[in-house]
């Protein structure tokens, strides 16, 4: 059943720098323990290994790109890797591509489900990575986002599915390449079977935690899990904006700290709610670093 990212909160902060350290490995590649340097360079691809790569804009831990649609455009998508599926159109580029209904489609935002119709899409380009005949929930995400936030659709995790993502936020770059990639027995690359929930430590606490390009937060923790890893005081926040709807939530500072393979952060604000079923790792937690994604191997690493 598609899901859509998880959490747009009202009130928002940046995290503090992390002091990240993660392997990344090409297939083949020699594999020493620590090499970053030798690693990382990967964000950095060569052209010719690289078929996509294109500048992007931030906008509250959001990437946006440019794409053609059906041979128009280009119009603006955000890149978010909570959401299922090929991409999401929203209402207003059904409208001016004259797009018809095709269907209905269940969807859900990890705490509701609703109903959302559906067109086709002849094809979905982003540089030299074309997508054909498929189709996609449309719905409007327009309305709910400020003027400089709105976008015209969204691309979603198996857009890049047969390939290496390189989501670079310091120099707003994205690569997408097929003749790299993050081998299965890359040091200190992590694991994940469900996308993309990897293995998190908060303190002494062990859980998994989903990484979310599209939520604008730094990080969201269910209360049961905040109990068990913190006994400070909640404070009232604005209610986070679900895709199908609101949740209350609280907000807090945790000592942790968080450890995401290499990375280490303590004292960061989070989000904290009753009905939010897991830890989410938002757009915040990620905007000054690289992060990469191979779903072949199903595989994530993040670099400096």
């Amino acid at each position: 059943m598609p899901t859509e990212s998880a959490f747009d909160l009202a009130a928002r902060r940046l995290l503090p720098p992390l002091a990240l350290v993660a392997a990344l490995l090409a297939p083949g590649a020699a594999r020493a323990a620590g090499a970053s340097d030798d690693t990382c360079t990967l964000a950095a691809m060569p052209a010719a290994d690289a078929l996509v790569r294109v500048p992007f804009d931030v906008i509250d831990g959001r990437i946006y790109v440019q794409v053609r649609v059906d041979g128009r455009g280009p119009y603006r998508f955000a890149v978010d890797t909570g959401a299922s599926g090929l991409a999401r159109a929203d209402a207003s580029l059904v409208a001016a591509l004259d797009l018809p209904v095709r269907g209905t489609a269940s969807t859900s935002d990890g705490v509701q489900d609703a109903t959302v119709d559906t067109t086709h899409l002849a094809s979905l380009e982003l540089g030299g990575l074309v997508r054909h005949d498929f189709d996609v929930i449309t719905r409007d995400y327009r309305s709910r986002k400020s003027p400089e936030s709105a976008f015209s659709g969204i691309l979603a995790r198996e857009f890049f599915a047969d390939g290496l993502l390189v989501l670079d936020y310091p120099r707003r770059t994205l690569s997408f390449s097929r003749a790299r990639g993050l081998s299965p027995d890359a040091t200190n690359a992590l694991a994940y079977e469900r996308a993309f929930r990897v293995p998190v430590a908060i303190g002494d606490v062990q859980v998994q935690g989903n990484l979310d390009t599209g939520a604008n937060v730094n990080f969201v923790l269910p209360r049961t899990l905040y109990e068990r890893v913190s006994a400070g005081p909640l404070l009232a926040a604005a209610p986070g904006q679900l895709t199908n709807g609101a949740v209350a939530a609280d907000r807090a500072t945790v000592h942790g700290p968080f450890r995401i393979g290499g990375v280490s952060i303590a004292d960061v604000e989070v989000r904290v709610s009753d009905r939010y079923p897991e830890l989410l790792v938002g757009a915040h937690a990620l905007q000054d670093h690289v992060l990469l994604i191979d779903q072949r191997s199903q595989r994530v690493a993040v670099c400096p």
